[in-house]
């Protein structure tokens, strides 16, 4: 058995996507409390963020591994598609989402966090 997600290492993990979900949530509320017109779609999608953002780190923290992994996969995939739609339709995304060009205007930290998390919650599990 392997150790609590939530320990060493993965507290780390915990303390970013905690700040990552206060920022993506606060960000979107603001957003569609003043701005929703603008861009829906973008600021829906920053919101959808936030949520997974919020599940990821309460999962990690109470070690609900099975949570924390569908978690990571929902966000690995928003990523890529949402990236990958922001790229070759830049006029459905007047506004940047947090996953928007794959995370670049959060340094590209959106791509490469589900891709941590996977392996942290990953480690060590035995294959048959």
């Amino acid at each position: 058995m392997s150790a609590p997600s939530g320990t060493g290492p993965g507290r780390v993990l915990v303390a970013v996507y905690g700040i990552f979900a206060l920022a993506a949530t606060s960000r979107a509320a603001v957003q569609i409390a003043t701005r929703f017109a603008e861009a829906p779609l973008a600021y829906a999608l920053s919101a959808f963020a936030g949520v997974v953002y919020i599940v990821l780190t309460v999962a990690l923290a109470r070690n609900a591994r099975r949570v924390a992994v569908a978690a990571c996969l929902v966000e690995l995939a928003g990523v890529l598609v949402v990236g990958t739609l922001s790229l070759a339709d830049s006029a459905a995304f007047p506004e940047a989402t947090v996953w928007s060009g794959y995370g670049s205007g959060y340094g590209f930290v959106p791509l490469a966090l589900p891709v941590i998390g996977l392996l942290w919650l990953l480690r060590g599990v035995r294959r048959s």
